[in-house]
């Protein structure tokens, strides 16, 4: 019994894979889908970025996951000196907690 219960869960399983593909079929397919981005009124680094986009998402990607840690740090760097410079000193602060 337990063997054709796992044979009938199998069938389900497949069958629900399976079932947009039939749906398909029946259709004839669905249309391709272009992912572009406008660049007709861009100019300088957003025409670049943009272009980058349209002609490799994988460039545009590795591009994207090394530049955002690197701006978070520059923004990290300023916030603490400009923290520095109005007076707030991060690192000999006393814990309230303590």
């Amino acid at each position: 019994m337990f063997t054709k219960g796992k044979a009938l869960l199998a069938m389900f399983v497949t069958g629900l894979l399976l079932a947009p593909t039939m749906a398909f079929a029946a259709g004839g397919g669905g249309a391709p889908i272009v992912m572009v981005a406008d660049t007709r009124k861009l100019t300088g680094i957003m025409a670049w970025w943009a272009n980058l986009y349209n002609e490799s998402h994988l460039y545009f990607t590795i591009l994207t996951v090394i530049l955002i840690p690197v701006i978070g740090v520059i923004f990290g760097v300023l916030a603490d000196i400009i923290m520095h410079f109005i007076g707030i000193d991060l690192k000999s602060r006393d814990l309230a907690e303590h």
